[in-house]
């Protein structure tokens, strides 16, 4: 398909009856463009249509799935005959063709879940939205203009699957009307909320959650990666790439190239996880490892751990050691570890084939001249250098005969193309270096090193959607064979940033305490903090693989997570962070009773490693919020003359307050507690109390951390770093813990009681324990709180 110019383009969108505003909003995308040109070329409609196809078209354009290019052709057809002819039918033939992407269409299937020949009247709408109107006509007559006219809407749709939405809709506001009448003011008002009746006793509870089914997962929910063809079907085009001089390259491998692939790998899926080298690996480079080594294991293949190091400048054997190690931690295990510098003399030979068969040439423009080029439009003057030349002059470049910066070897694409990554990318720069004076570009050596190791699924970001074209440029230019690519959302979440430019920013000005800061989203970061791998990956399975990329998932939802987790396998503990000394007076000096703790709320009676000994004494700590010098009635902390329960304990009432000079300060409270237990009260308070007469608790470091930026998308912001929560980290020295804590080891997580989650610091010495609070009991951020 030649390219167009932009009037032309615009005609032909008119002509197929997309009004003039979405026409030229069109224009502004060149993804829609390329999409829509080719849809109204492959339809054969050039000349224009009935403005109902026309709409129908550009719905395919946008919305048809990537992942079933080789049925784009049928389903044209299906529109131009008018057999699908609605929204709806439309959104069924895509849900149909992108489950069905690697099989032969079933045609009988396929018409009977799009409603082809299912012919819907007006008449036939009508009556059943007066049958729905007949069950609902009390609570219409109740709910008046405030019915749910969308429930109303499904309950049609239910009978009249087919229906034209429109004409369903049109049809119940008339008949809506016809039994109501003209709207009142009292229809107007805001309906008054209801109360909130009281919660059910415990016992019904239990039983309502017995009752209640959970709900059932779809298959994609419990398989993700079901989404993926199998190796063997990869002789089909999924993808079109679209030239300005030449015909459309539909993207396949020849039955030749495939035949050879499936005898290398038996037929295995083999992906890849390709990180660079600069930096720790963060959140969203889980995502990828769940994508990647996830569909290999589940299908029996294996997946490559290959470095991506073609810039030298940037890596670090300590990046190399922590990504080897974070991978392993979070649960993978590479088929292979490879670099792409193993590749380097494949690299290099492929690069001269490639100038030897014209698709590439010696460059001199320095890169302010090959911007302007580009943003031109405009041929480099060597683009058309003899290829010998070329040949002579790369050689040189691989000898250190030409200095940096003087030279570039760059692929002869496309630069009249509406997409900018065919503008000849650079395939080599010069880097003398001990073995190699040029290096390749991530452009050039990605696809071709994919293809050497014979990978099966390319899977990477919605970013690098774009680069698809080059991608498969290149591997057609050197006929070699072509996995399939598929890209997915990136990971984005909120109150924090992933791009490592700006991770790097934090760590090399000291903003945080190095690439495992605790409230940094590196995975390194998270493990210090106390989340674990299986929560992380709980995490990204839930929110599936998609291709959606407009969407910012809340930090909240990766806490739900990590609390589900510790909440099945961190033992409790008690930990007063501010303590505030509480003298029993009634209880004898120097006696210390040993009481029993559970380790996990249901600790059975008779297994006494679900328990600990926790000292009870004349002296306890309780935290200093939990007692005020006025007492009310939604308070149920300590209060004078009032009383609480000590967890695992004993009842204890105020009986008198100890203040400071200025009256305010509250220095020591005196107490009595209950022996027998009588009295029930309705406040629970955890505590610490002195092991010994007259020895301190033990004492311990405890880091509250929270959100490192207080806007929910810093990355967006000008001043990103000036939006950093100067109350992210909080360190309290000298909190009070029972003895048993003193045994804990690097990396051991606790649900400290009342407070949240923690995990013991690597900052942690024989003399004090360093805790990190990983989380809070529950997310403190839900109804507006911080």
């Amino acid at each position: 398909m030649v390219k167009e110019d932009n009037s032309n383009v615009l005609d032909m969108f008119l002509k197929i009856g997309l009004d003039e505003k979405t026409a030229k909003n069109t224009l502004a995308n060149n993804k829609v463009t390329t999409n829509l040109t080719a849809v109204v070329h492959e339809a054969a409609v050039t000349d224009g249509c009935d403005r109902a196809v026309g709409n129908l078209l550009y719905t395919v354009a946008t919305k048809f799935p990537a992942n079933a290019l080789n049925h784009r052709p049928t389903l044209l057809q299906y529109i131009l005959s008018t057999k699908i002819k609605t929204p709806v039918q439309l959104e069924a033939a895509f849900a149909f063709l992108s489950a069905t992407v690697s099989e032969n269409l079933k045609v009988h299937d396929f018409e009977e879940a799009c409603g082809v020949g299912v012919e819907v009247s007006k008449d036939d709408i009508e009556r059943s939205v007066n049958e729905v109107f007949e069950e609902k006509k009390n609570n219409i007559l109740e709910q008046r203009y405030r019915t749910n006219v969308g429930e109303l809407f499904a309950h049609v749709r239910k009978k009249l699957p087919w229906a034209d939405p429109k004409v369903v809709k049109e049809v119940i506001d008339l008949e809506l009307y016809k039994l109501l009448g003209e709207r009142t003011a009292a229809d107007n008002e805001k309906p008054v909320k209801k109360k909130k009746e009281k919660p059910a006793k415990t016992e019904d509870k239990a039983k309502a959650v017995e009752e209640t089914p959970a709900p059932k997962q779809s298959e994609e929910e419990l398989n993700p990666y079901l989404i993926f063809p199998s190796p063997e079907e990869n002789y089909k085009v999924h993808t079109e790439v679209y030239f300005s001089d030449r015909p459309v390259l539909r993207v396949c491998n020849s039955k030749e190239l495939l035949e050879k692939h499936l005898k290398v790998t038996g037929g295995k899926v083999q992906t890849r996880f390709p990180p660079e080298p600069n930096g720790y690996l963060h959140i969203g480079h889980a995502k990828a490892m769940f994508v990647d080594f996830g569909l290999a294991k589940e299908r029996g293949g294996g997946c490559y751990l290959r470095f991506d190091d073609t810039n030298p400048e940037a890596e670090k054997k300590e990046y190399i050691d922590h990504i080897k190690e974070i991978v392993g931690w979070m649960g993978w295990e590479p088929f292979k570890i490879t670099y792409t510098s193993d590749y380097f003399q494949d690299l290099y030979e492929l690069a001269v084939e490639l100038i030897r068969r014209g698709h590439a040439y010696v460059d001199h423009q320095t890169p302010d001249e090959v911007k302007e080029y580009r943003e031109k439009k405009m041929n480099s003057p060597w683009r058309d250098r003899p290829i010998e030349e070329s040949l002579r002059l790369f050689d040189e470049m691989k000898r250190g005969m030409i200095d940096e910066g003087k030279a570039t070897l760059r692929m002869k694409q496309d630069m009249q193309n509406d997409n900018v990554n065919m503008y000849d990318l650079i395939a080599y720069r010069i880097k003398a270096r001990d073995k190699w004076c040029i290096y390749p570009s991530y452009d050039y050596a990605h696809c071709i090193v994919d293809s050497l190791e014979n990978i099966t699924h390319s899977l990477c970001t919605l970013e690098f959607e774009t680069r698809r074209a080059s991608y498969y440029w290149l591997l057609d230019a050197l006929s070699l064979y072509q996995p399939f690519v598929w890209e997915y959302s990136r990971l984005n979440v909120s109150n924090t940033v992933m791009s490592k430019r700006k991770l790097n920013r934090l760590v090399t000005d000291k903003w945080v305490d190095g690439w495992d800061d605790p409230r940094l989203m590196t995975l390194a970061g998270l493990r210090r903090r106390g989340v674990t791998s299986t929560a992380i990956n709980a995490f990204v399975r839930g929110i599936g693989i998609t291709r959606s990329d407009c969407s910012m998932i809340q930090l909240s939802r990766l806490e739900y997570h990590i609390r589900e987790e510790l909440n099945k396998t961190a033992a409790r503990t008690l930990v007063v962070l501010n303590p505030l000394k509480v003298v029993i007076t009634n209880l004898e000096a120097g006696l210390v009773m040993d009481l029993d703790a559970k380790k996990w709320p249901e600790a059975p009676a008779d297994d006494a490693l679900s328990f600990y000994k926790v000292p009870f004494s004349r002296v306890v700590y309780i935290d200093r919020t939990d007692f005020r010098l006025k007492d009310s009635k939604d308070y149920y902390g300590l209060a004078p003359g009032k009383s609480v329960l000590l967890r695992y304990a004993y009842p204890i009432k105020c009986t008198d307050v100890i203040l400071a000079d200025d009256k305010e300060t509250v220095l020591e409270i005196r107490a009595e507690y209950d022996p027998s237990k009588t009295i029930k009260p309705k406040g629970v308070l955890h505590w610490v109390a002195e092991p010994s007469p007259g020895a301190d608790p033990l004492k311990v470091d405890v880091r509250l951390f929270d959100r490192l930026f207080r806007s929910e998308n810093p990355a967006e912001l000008d001043d990103w770093l000036g939006d950093l929560n100067p109350e992210s980290k909080v360190v309290i020295q000298n909190a009070y813990a029972v003895p048993s804590v003193r045994t804990a080891a690097l990396g051991d997580r606790f649900q400290f009681e009342r407070l949240g989650y923690f995990a013991v610091d690597k900052d942690s010495t024989s003399e004090k324990l360093v805790f990190n609070r990983t989380v809070t009991l529950r997310d403190s951020y839900a109804k507006g709180g911080k």
